[in-house]
Parts: structure tokens; sequence; C-alpha cells
């Protein structure tokens, strides 16, 4: 706990999270997506005193290629919790333009009744190039949104396949997303991202009946011959309309016996012990790499190793270890 080290204005963050009032909420994120140095240690003092606030909600973790429906989807599902009396916490990432690094954040217009709920808080991110389809701070995010008393957190990647283990990572459940006359199962089997699901969701099953029924068919079948991520759980494939709040309630049923069924034979608890070391060893490299790169040594040596390589004068494997030898040399 480290409210002794908390800023006067940083005490009114926390305790205005733990009240559950959104602008202390979004003024938190905020703080916590800055990259300046000084507002990285303000947000580790806010973290830690929010920690023993967190660990309370349901944390789904939602993909699907582009055009599988994700923010339909989670306004009916959203929208559906709410009227079960829960509160809802959408942390939706969009990609961001390579050439320009500028996102378009759209989600909220998308989901444009589930944000005019009081019980509901979305919050858009920018990706940044990061893998995985999240921003780099949606952890903490996670976090945030969870000491702010929200039953359950949804992180909604890009849904672009680069390496969606890291949402699935961070979350109790991960969901896919798939669309009617999406592949056969052999098709189904070599998307990598089907072992990372641990309930598939077959959307738009309105548009052709037939084809969606036969989709669910051959995910099920892909399923089968795949080693499943617990022993006491095979991913269901169900199949809703979003669009007509179709299969919404089903869906919810099952995320809730995928609760029940983890908690009770332990492995939610250890998954998420799993998960919270694994993130601060991810930490830690992203630590090393920032010292890396603004190490006196290596800041004034980079310029001429980088066009040293680019122009076939040096190997990266040479450049790698002399910039290394720099920065270990002054350690």
């Amino acid at each position: 706990m480290a409210e002794l080290g908390l800023m006067p204005q940083d005490r009114d963050l926390v305790e205005g999270v733990v009240a559950g009032r959104r602008r202390a909420l979004a003024k938190t994120i905020t703080l916590v997506e800055s990259a300046r140095a000084d507002h990285q240690e303000r947000a580790a003092a806010v973290l830690d005193a929010l920690l023993p606030h967190t660990g309370r909600s349901l944390r789904i973790g939602l993909t699907g290629v582009p055009g599988a429906g994700k923010s339909t989807f989670i306004e009916a599902f959203g929208l559906h919790l709410i009227d079960q009396g829960l509160k809802v916490a959408v942390l939706a990432v969009d990609p961001s333009s390579s050439r320009s690094g500028g996102s378009i954040l759209g989600d909220k217009t998308r989901m444009e009744q589930l944000c005019q709920r009081e019980q509901a808080f979305i919050r858009p991110s920018p990706s940044s190039g990061t893998l995985g389809g999240v921003a780099e701070k949606t952890r903490e995010a996670l976090l945030v949104c969870e000491a702010a008393g929200f039953d359950v957190v949804i992180v909604e990647t890009v849904g672009v396949g680069q390496s969606e283990t890291v949402v699935a990572g961070m979350t109790d459940v991960f969901v896919l997303l798939q669309l009617p006359n999406s592949g056969d199962d052999l098709q189904a089997i070599k998307k990598g991202i089907m072992e990372l699901a641990d309930v598939v969701i077959c959307n738009k099953a309105d548009l052709d009946t037939t084809a969606a029924e036969r989709a669910a068919m051959q995910m099920r079948s892909a399923l089968g011959l795949l080693h499943p991520a617990s022993a006491h759980w095979q991913p269901p494939v169900l199949q809703t309309s979003a669009l007509h709040g179709q299969g919404i309630d089903a869906v919810w049923q099952t995320l809730l016996k995928y609760r029940e069924a983890l908690t009770a034979s332990g492995e939610l608890a250890e998954k998420r012990r799993r998960q919270s070391l694994d993130w601060m060893w991810q930490l830690i490299d992203s630590g090393l790499r920032h010292r890396f790169r603004d190490h006196p040594a290596v800041k004034t040596a980079l310029p001429n190793t980088t066009q040293a390589v680019a122009d076939g004068g040096m190997t990266p494997t040479v450049a790698a270890h002399r910039l290394l030898n720099l920065m270990n040399r002054y350690f």
C-alpha cells in the first residue's frame, strides 16, 4: 500500500475511483496511460493504493476478425448485463495507423445505447503499435475499472491476428467471435487463435441459419481435435445475432458456468497468479528496453551502428553485441 506516497490530487483520484466516480476513473486511466516519467511514478502509487479493491470482476477478452460484429455484440451483451443489475466496463482498443499513428476511436459511436447508460463505462484507446491487439496500459486500466466496482470488464481487441495470447493472458475467459461461411473445420484448426478460445460464438447467425449451423458444427469438430486449456472445461460453440439480441443470455449463462467450473477447481485463482507474474516480467522486459535506448553510451553509438547495419557493413548480431556491451560496461 503506497498511500503515504500519494500526492493530494492522487489521493483524491483513488477515493474517487473507489467511490465509482466516472470523472476520477477517466482521469486515473489517462494518468496510467501517460508516457511521462513523473506521471508513471504517480500512476504506480495510485495503482498500488487501488490494488486491495481489485480482483472481484469477471474479466472477459473478446476478439474476432473485423466485421464479426464485436461492437454490436458488446453493446447487446452489455445492455443485457445492465438489465441483470450489473455494471459493465469496456476497454476497446482501436488499431493505430502505421503511417500517421492516429486512431479513429469510434467504438463509442457504435455503442450508442450502451455509452448512455450510467452503469456502463467505455474507454477507447489506441493500440499505438503494440502487438496483441491491446494497448500498452490495458492491464492497468482493467485494474482501475475493477477498483471502481464494475462487475464485468470486457477487453475488446483489434482482432487482426497479432499475438492474441496477450489478451488471453490478462483475462479470465477468452471469447472468439466467428462468422458463418468462415471456412471448414480444417481452416478452423489452422487458426491458432482457436486454441486460446474458452468460448466460441458464431455471430450474425440470422443472416443465413443453415450456414451458421454448419459453421458451428465445423467449429465444434475443430475444437474436438484440439487440446483444451482446462481439464474442467470444453469450449462450447454458441450462435448469436447480436443485432436482434438473440442468444445473448445463453452466452452470459455459459460464462457464469465457466467461472463456476474454474473457481471450484482452483484454476481461476492459479490463472490470475500466473498472469500477474507474466505481467511483471513483461514490464521488466519493457523497462530494460527503454533503459537501453536511453543509455548515454548507447544513444551516442546507435546512429552510426544502425547505419552500418543498414549499409551492410556490420551484421545485426555484431551490432547488437556491441551495443549491449556498451550498456553492460556502465552498469
